[in-house]
C-alpha cells in the first residue's frame, strides 16, 4: 500500500512558516537559515499478563529555526506553528548567534549539497498503527501473553509495544524544501519463570523496524510461532547448567550481534565523537581520523556499510535534517576502516566534499546533530545458512537475543550478554547453558570473525532509544547483519563474576 503524508499535516502553513523564518533570518544578516516544522506522535501499550497497565498517545509539535551568523550557530524553537512565530524565532536565533559568536571556538561552515525543491518522501508501511483501535491492539498482545501463560513454565508474562509516526517539513535558505513521514514499530514480549532458586526470564527476538501494525501479524515476523516455542526454551534455560568460563567459538545470531555492531562500530565511527565533540558526555572513539584507511578493524570478511536508504530501516529517510539526500557508503571494507558518519558541519570540518546525510533532531525543540545511520554488517553472498554455521563448530555457544552490555568511553573494551545460549559440540546443539557474557576489545573481537553467514541468516535489528548529546536526544537506528562465527572469544560466568 502506498501512503501519503497525512492531509492534516500538509494543511499546516508549512511554506508560509518556512518563508517567514528564512526571509527574516537573511534580512538580519544570517548566511544560513533552516527551519523544521515537526509533529512526532508516539503511542505506547503495556500489558502484565493479559491486563493493560499503560496506554498512552502523545504528540509533540512545533518549529525549530537554526541560523549561522558570522560563523556562529543560533537556534530557537516553539510549539506554536505560525508565520509570526517563525519570524520571532528567527530574530531570537540571530541574536543568539551574535551573542555566542565571540565565545565560539570554531567558525561554522557547512559542506555543500544540491538543492531539492518541493520533495516528498514516505516510508514503507502497510497499516498506520494509529488507525488501529486500542481494543484491537490490546486484544493482539493479550492473545500472545495468554498463549504463554498456558504453559506450566511461565508464571508471568509482559508485553510492550511502541509505535511512532514522525512528520517533518524542512526548508533552508538555499532553496531546499522537503516533507517526510515515517512510521516505526517496536514490540517485546517476555515470559518469566519463578522457582525455588529465584526466577529466569526470556524475551522474544523480534526486532523493531520501520513497519506499521502489519508488524504484529505473522506476515513479517511469525509471532505465533515464536510465542509457541518460548515456554519450552524458557524451561530449558531454567534447568540449564551455568556456563564454565573459558574461550569458546561463538556463533552470534543477528538478534544479539546488532547491539555489538551498534556499540563497537556504530558509535565508534561517528566522526564528531572521533574528533572529540562528545568527550565530556558520551565519550570519544579509539577509531580516530588518523586511522582512516590504516586501521585493520576486523577480519577481511568484515564489510560494514552506513546507509539511510534500507527498506524498513529505523534510520531510513529521504532527506536528513540538513536537507541532504539519503545515501549508502562503506565504513569498513574487507576489515579496513574506510569511512565515517558525517553531517554537513563535520563534513566541512574534516575537509569532505559532502555530508553523507547523518543529521537528525528528535524533536522541534532540539538542534540537528550528527546521528547514526543504519550501520550494517553485510552477509557473505555465498555464505552458509544457520545449519551450516553450526555444523562447522566443534566447541562453541550459539547466542541469541540482546540483554545487558557494557563498553568503555572509547568504544574499545566491552562485555555483552544475551537471552539464549545454546551449547554446540561437534557441529550439533546439545542443550542450553546460562549466565553467559562475552568480553573482548573491539579490534580483537572483529578480527576473530572467521565465518559470515549467507543472506538467509540476515536480519535487520535495532533500537528506538540510542542516546547522545546535551541536552539529550534519542534516535531510532537499525543494524542489519547475518549470523557470524568468532574464534575463541573469552566467555565469563556472570554469577561467578558478580560474586568476586
Amino acid at each position: 500500500m502506498t501512503h501519503h503524508v497525512d492531509p492534516d499535516f500538509l494543511a499546516l502553513p508549512l511554506n508560509a512558516v518556512s518563508d517567514a523564518a528564512i526571509q527574516t533570518g537573511l534580512s538580519l544578516g544570517a548566511s544560513h537559515v533552516d527551519i523544521r516544522v515537526e509533529r512526532v506522535r508516539t503511542g505506547v501499550l503495556q500489558l502484565r499478563d493479559t491486563t493493560p497497565e499503560t496506554q498512552t498517545d502523545e504528540s509533540v509539535t512545533g518549529i525549530g529555526v537554526r541560523v549561522i551568523v558570522n560563523g556562529a550557530w543560533g537556534f530557537a524553537s516553539s510549539p506554536e506553528i505560525s508565520a509570526d512565530k517563525a519570524r520571532e524565532l528567527a530574530k531570537v536565533a540571530v541574536a543568539m548567534a551574535i551573542t555566542s559568536g565571540p565565545l565560539s571556538t570554531e567558525e561554522i561552515a557547512l559542506a555543500p549539497e544540491p538543492i531539492y525543491a518541493n520533495k516528498t518522501w514516505v516510508s514503507e508501511y502497510e497499516i498506520d498503527p494509529f488507525d488501529v483501535s486500542g481494543a484491537e491492539k490490546v486484544a493482539r498482545l493479550s492473545e500472545l501473553n495468554a498463549s504463554l501463560l498456558k504453559s506450566d513454565s511461565v508464571n508471568f508474562a509482559s508485553a510492550f509495544t511502541m509505535f511512532v509516526k514522525e512528520q517533518k517539513h524542512y526548508a533552508d535558505s538555499y532553496g531546499t524544501s522537503t516533507t517526510q513521514q515515517r512510521v516505526r514499530m517496536q514490540t517485546a514480549i517476555e515470559a518469566v519463570n519463578v522457582g525455588e532458586n529465584g526466577f529466569e526470564s526470556m524475551r522474544t527476538l523480534a526486532q523493531p523496524a520501520g513497519y506499521g501494525w502489519e508488524w504484529m501479524g505473522n506476515s513479517v515476523w511469525d509471532w505465533d510461532a515464536e510465542i509457541a516455542e518460548l515456554p519450552t526454551l524458557l524451561a530449558e534455560k531454567v534447568a540449564a547448567p551455568s556456563v564454565e568460563a573459558g574461550r569458546y567459538d561463538l556463533l552470534i545470531h543477528p538478534s544479539n550481534l546488532w547491539l555489538t555492531i551498534h556499540e563497537s562500530i556504530g558509535h565508534a565511527t561517528e566522526l564528531d565523537r572521533a574528533l572529540g565533540y562528545e568527550a565530556n558526555y558520551a565519550g570519544t572513539s579509539f577509531a580516530t581520523i588518523d586511522n582512516l584507511n590504516k586501521l585493520q578493524y576486523g577480519s577481511n570478511l568484515m564489510n560494514i556499510t552506513g546507509d539511510r536508504v534500507t527498506p524498513h530501516g529505523l534510520s531510513t529517510v529521504g532527506y536528513d535534517d540538513e536537507g541532504v539526500e539519503a545515501q549508502r557508503w562503506d565504513i569498513i571494507k574487507d576489515g579496513l576502516l574506510v569511512g565515517y558518519q558525517l553531517d554537513r558541519r563535520i563534513a566541512a570540518r574534516a575537509g569532505r566534499d559532502r555530508s553523507n546525510g547523518c543529521a537528525f533532531a528528535d524533536s522541534p525543540s532540539h538542534v540537528p546533530i550528527q546521528r547514526m545511520p543504519n550501520v550494517s554488517l553485510q552477509p557473505n553472498p555465498n555464505g552458509p545458512d544457520m545449519a551450516g554455521l553450526i555444523a562447522g563448530i566443534e566447541d562453541g555457544i550459539l547466542i541469541k537475543g540482546d540483554n545487558s552490555w557494557s563498553i568503555d568511553m572509547q568504544r574499545y573494551n566491552f562485555q555483552f550478554t544475551g537471552q539464549q545460549f545454546h551449547r554446540i559440540k561437534n557441529g550439533e546443539i546439545v542443550g542450553q547453558v546460562k549466565d553467559v557474557a562475552y568480553q573482548a576489545t573491539t579490534t580483537d573481537f572483529w578480527r576473530s570473525m572467521k565465518a559470515v553467514g549467507g543472506p538467509s541468516t540476515y536480519v535487520l535489528g535495532g533500537a528506538f532509544n540510542c542516546g547522545k548529546a546535551q541536552p539529550g536526544q534519542v534516535a531510532a537506528v537499525s543494524h542489519g547483519c547475518p549470523a557470524a562465527v568468532f574464534d575463541k572469544v573469552n566467555v565469563l560466568n556472570t554469577v561467578a563474576e558478580a560474586g568476586k
